[in-house]
């Protein structure tokens, strides 16, 4: 659901600041990365255009060239004619273009008036059909190129000396002159998922990082919700969007030593290669190495080449292809296109019908770039590596497990630090496979590797040469800021490995997802390879069960208690595997109720359940119904592939645990989990007083577990 209402469902902010009013607004178009489906009729204009939603401003583009005017628009938007009439000049002003047989015809004067409009190097490119950079060097040999400009943080009643600056067209001289020498870091863009506070975390500490060794620090940033977009934080912020025109003006006009791509994310990441095709210093590891862990495909023959570990696989190039490989792994497989955000358009498909769907719609998102099909392997345990490496050798490492297996995004999934249950040599050959990457792609600077373990079998999943979502979580718990070592190494400072105890801490971390199904009318609270989380936190316990419950309470995961109903309605391998966990509901005091399915296992181990209908055998009392009431406190709902598809029993008890508040919990392991650690904290603080109990529940500082200043048992 795209309709823009109440309440809202949007994860992040993007900004533009220049003038005039047109090139804001087509700016901020750009800014958003918004792109949307092609409109064939008059009439699903109308209709987009009646319905606000986070593609109206392109909406509007397509309607004004359609030939509607400013007044058609109005009436069916009601927004004010006078941002209308600016988008109407935009599209004007595009339609010019259209009859130039070269970029050459261009003149000095309606180059101008294009990019004082917001048009950018490559729309200009687009509609004349010739390379961005050709664009650029008509522009530059025309003499049109922007001028930095400052912010007015005083309102014009004193002369404004901050260093928030922005560029435009719509001046001829600077503002300020440049710094000379400084370090570009480019930050992490808007948020969204797969891209938040996290990577802004990252960025801020290389800021620091460089500013506190006497270096020029100067961020390229243009989310008005981020720490490293206050002017403060850096000797010069750039309010401007994360493209290859901008950071090459910027480059150009700072004259600067170098760019860092990598603690911003995939946004700034995927630059690192077109900046270095244009003669930019990409500080850290070297673009053509970026590319070779980005490129699903080079990565791969990579891994071949090292004689490491890795799934199956192929890469498709046409649909003739895809029945010989899938004959020759088997169902199901993983659909993994390159650079991406956040597992865009990444699938598991377990027949034919659905791998071919993922394929087509990976290569929409990803046109230029291969696409790997892998075999997908079930009920693997998945591994994080981030690390800290300069000249291909290992500084710094942190090695954390995820709670549920193979197949849940990173980003989603509940990740343990230290690991807990890896086998030794397990941590072994990831450390070796690692540090083999490392120096076949001569890292400098930060990266995060992925792996699957089944039976002490260890593969690779995929490299980011770059700070993962993970370098804040790692950092704080074994209080050493990787990124700070990575920015050190990048900028070629002598840099020694932090001593950090692995595996001999005095507590555990767990980083939990944090979810926001509320606000996606319609949306199914499942979880796969695709990113799917809002936020995330990050607590620290003296057990992995203290530390848990504790993120989940930090999620505003409402914890049943005694006396209320807990929900259980799962597949065939699920019921085996909570038959313990159920026990151990009933034995705190935990009503126990399940599908029929479900039921009929459990009450056959001896658990004691009672029975609830599923939605479609029209029985009483039904899941739904009692989730309507209020009558249930926590819903344990494992989906399968059918209920991936359509409107499915299990899909209608998950919503409506969403709808009606109610806690869900999708993945059995963190059901296992959640039952255990309640069982566990049950048992610490029975017999305690009320005043004892509490002070047990009582949060502590990082720094009391850290110093260890506090009395209590481990587990």
């Amino acid at each position: 659901e795209r309709r823009r209402a109440s309440p809202p469902a949007a994860s992040g902010a993007a900004m533009a600041a220049m003038s005039p009013a047109e090139a804001r607004l087509e700016r901020v178009k750009r800014l958003r990365g918004a792109s949307t489906e092609r409109i064939v009729t008059a009439e699903e204009v109308d209709r987009r255009l009646r319905t606000p939603s986070d593609t109206r401003l392109l909406d509007i583009a397509v309607a004004f060239e359609r030939g509607y005017t400013v007044d058609q628009v109005h009436a069916l938007t009601k927004i004010d004619a006078w941002f209308l009439d600016k988008l109407h000049r935009i599209s004007q002003l595009g339609r010019t273009l259209e009859g130039l047989a070269a970029v050459a015809q261009l003149g000095q004067r309606p180059m101008r008036v294009l990019k004082r409009a917001g048009f950018s190097d490559v729309q200009i490119a687009t509609r004349v059909g010739v390379p961005e950079m050709a664009v650029r060097r008509r522009r530059k040999a025309l003499g049109v190129e922007p001028a930095v400009k400052q912010i007015d943080t005083l309102a014009a009643e004193f002369p404004a000396q901050t260093n928030y600056l922005y560029m435009t067209y719509a001046g001829d001289t600077d503002d300020v002159a440049p710094s000379r020498e400084g370090v570009m870091v480019l930050g992490c863009g808007p948020y969204c998922i797969g891209s938040s506070v996290e990577f802004d975390w990252c960025a801020v500490s290389c800021v620091r990082t460089l500013r506190s060794v006497g270096r020029t620090a100067i961020v390229v940033n243009y989310n008005p919700e981020t720490v490293s977009t206050d002017y403060d934080e850096s000797d010069r912020l750039y309010f401007e969007e994360l493209s290859l025109e901008r950071v090459l003006d910027i480059y150009e006009r700072e004259t600067a030593h170098g760019v860092i791509v990598s603690v911003g994310g995939q946004i700034p990441n995927n630059l690192a290669v077109p900046l270095y095709q244009q003669g930019v210093t990409v500080l850290g590891t070297a673009p053509t190495d970026i590319d070779r862990a980005e490129d699903r495909h080079k990565f791969s023959k990579l891994l071949d080449k090292l004689g490491v570990d890795q799934p199956t696989w192929g890469e498709l190039s046409d649909a003739s292809q895809v029945p010989e490989f899938a004959e020759r792994v088997g169902f199901p497989v993983i659909v993994r296109p390159s650079y991406v955000l956040s597992g865009a358009a990444m699938r598991v498909a377990s027949n034919m019908e659905q791998l071919l769907k993922c394929l087509q719609d990976a290569a929409d998102v990803s046109p230029e770039h291969p696409v790997v099909v892998s075999k997908f392997i079930q009920n693997a345990k998945e591994i994080e590596f981030d690390a800290v490496a300069r000249r291909g050798k290992i500084l710094n490492y942190a090695i954390s497990e995820h709670v549920e297996n193979a197949g849940v995004h990173s980003g989603d999934a509940t990740l343990v630090l230290p690991a807990q249950k890896l086998y030794v040599e397990t941590i072994r050959k990831v450390k070796r496979i690692s540090s083999r990457i490392a120096a076949a792609l001569n890292i400098t600077g930060p990266f995060n590797m992925q792996f699957m373990s089944k039976d002490n079998d260890v593969k690779v999943i995929e490299c980011n040469l770059r700070a993962s979502r993970t370098f804040p979580f790692v950092s704080k718990t074994f209080r050493t800021n990787f990124i700070g070592l990575a920015t050190r190494a990048m900028i070629g400072l002598p840099v020694q490995p932090a001593q950090i105890s692995l595996v001999d801490l005095d507590y555990v971390g767990v980083k939990a997802a944090q979810f926001s199904f509320t606000r996606l009318q319609g949306a199914d609270p499942t979880l796969g390879v695709e990113m799917m989380s809002t936020g995330e936190v990050a607590c620290f316990g003296q057990g992995v069960h203290e530390a848990y419950l504790r993120a989940l309470e930090a999620t505003r995961f409402r914890m049943p208690v005694p006396g209320e109903a807990v929900l259980v309605s799962v597949g065939s391998d699920g019921k085996k595997k909570l038959a313990e966990s159920c026990a151990q509901l009933v034995d705190l005091g935990y009503r126990v109720l399940a599908t029929e399915g479900t039921h009929a296992y459990l009450v056959e181990q001896g658990v004691d359940a009672s029975l609830v209908h599923r939605p479609s055998t029209g029985g009483e009392p039904s899941a739904v119904g009692e989730l309507q009431a209020g009558r249930i406190g926590l819903v344990i709902n494992e989906p399968n592939d059918k209920d991936r598809t359509g409107v499915s029993d299990g899909y209608l008890v998950r919503r409506a645990a969403v709808d009606f508040g109610v806690s869900l919990i999708t993945n059995i392991k963190c059901a296992v989990l959640l039952c255990a650690a309640l069982h566990k904290r049950a048992s610490t603080t029975r017999g305690l007083g009320a005043a004892a109990a509490a002070a047990a529940a009582e949060p502590k500082s990082m720094d009391e577990y850290y110093t260890q200043d506090f009395s209590g048992a481990k587990d």
